[in-house]
């Protein structure tokens, strides 16, 4: 892979950032954000099958209002490591990644100073991913939809991107698209009513765990390698009593809980055959949409309350907003929800080893704020805000 860009500005929380890079170069903020770049976002009625041209258009045009206060937002809180979810895969960088950063980065949007990431990993997602099984057994086989290994309508949708300011170790990412379910021991079985397996064999020997990918990339910051952990689980709803969304969004949780532990971890192999977790004193920053809460919500909520209260991750604090907030008045929640549907969906997660946190929060200002138009609905950027953590690399 190649190159892409970062760096930090004026936050919703009450938090003021400096406009311009941090020169400490201890100093290093994580950002994380469902951005909704996928191409039936941008699709009008009909257009379907030519999902990727769709948004290579819209990158290369520049002009797209929705992606234009997406890259505001990141200008404004500028981290220097940022992963975006529901990023659609395009297998060519030069349509893809790099043409948002060259057309929506790199150019100021709404006042807010260009940002550059001369660094970047994508790589191809198990969503829209045709499988040959009935997997949500109706009775009728689909190519894409519910019978993809992963919900999607087309290979490669609701992807995940990340950019960074500092080298990306290619050669040691280890990636864990075909990780089989039935390989993570204690897995969460899907039954019938009557008992039976939800999957035929053949289905449950081929099923991977991740409904998009899990990532582990190593960023080089000087001397120092820090393990960017990312992933997308599953929603988990859009199914039936038998949880079969619910179990899998819990499991594929579940596997970075395990990837970090000293001794849990034996049973994991990546896509290169490799076995094993990440080795013990490692610095490691887990990001992404997880789609639950230990709090509230349809989740499986032991699979996210486990991860959050694992002594390798520093969980003494909760990014909040006025904005969430002021959204759900009456839920004492909200000051930390991440997504416009009312929930903690959205993570950054530093390790107790190596960090030392010293601010975070979400990209979500109240109404009558700078930039609250920003994330007045769905339409002006996402249904997710971004979450970001700044911390001191020690």
């Amino acid at each position: 892979m190649k190159k892409i860009f970062f760096i930090l500005s004026v936050l919703s929380s009450g938090v003021l950032f400096s406009q311009s890079d941090s020169q400490d170069k201890n100093e290093l903020t994580f950002a994380t954000y469902n951005v909704s770049m996928e191409s039936d976002n941008y699709s009008p009625k009909g257009a379907m099958g030519k999902s990727e041209q769709i948004l290579i258009y819209q990158l290369n045009s520049g002009h797209n209002t929705q992606i234009r206060n997406i890259a505001q937002i990141i200008q404004t809180v500028r981290p220097d490591v940022i992963l975006l979810n529901e990023f659609d895969y395009i297998k060519d960088p030069e349509l893809g990644v790099k043409e948002f950063i060259k057309n929506y980065l790199n150019v100021s949007q709404g006042g807010a100073t260009a940002i550059d990431y001369p660094y970047y990993y994508y790589s191809t997602v198990n969503t829209g991913q045709p499988s040959p099984y009935d997997l949500n057994n109706d009775g009728k086989l689909d190519s894409f939809g519910n019978d993809a290994w992963a919900f999607g309508m087309y290979p490669g949708q609701y992807g995940m991107m990340l950019l960074s300011k500092y080298p990306i170790d290619v050669k040691a990412v280890r990636t864990f698209q075909h990780f089989k379910w039935k390989d993570m021991p204690g897995a969460l079985l899907t039954k019938k009513t009557d008992g039976s397996d939800w999957y035929s064999k053949k289905a449950w020997k081929e099923f991977p765990l991740s409904s998009k990918s899990h990532w582990d990339v190593p960023v080089e910051i000087g001397n120092k390698t820090v393990h960017v952990l990312v992933s997308h689980p599953t929603p988990p709803t859009f199914d039936g009593a038998e949880d079969r969304n619910g179990k899998r969004n819990h499991d594929e949780i579940r596997f970075w809980r395990d990837y970090i532990s000293d001794n849990s971890a034996s049973y994991i192999y990546d896509d290169k055959g490799v076995k094993g977790g990440l080795s013990p004193n490692s610095r490691f920053v887990i990001m992404g949409d997880q789609n639950a809460s230990p709090v509230e919500g349809d989740a499986i909520r032991e699979g996210i309350k486990s991860l959050v209260e694992s002594p390798k991750i520093n969980n003494d604090f909760t990014p909040a907003s006025k904005g969430g907030a002021e959204f759900s008045p009456e839920n004492p929640f909200g000051v930390n929800h991440t997504a416009f549907w009312r929930m903690r969906a959205d993570y950054v997660l530093p390790s107790r080893l190596g960090f030392r946190v010293l601010n975070n929060g979400v990209f979500w200002p109240a109404k009558g704020e700078s930039m609250s138009e920003l994330v007045e609905k769905r339409e002006s950027s996402s249904d997710h805000r971004l979450v970001w953590v700044k911390v001191v690399l020690e």
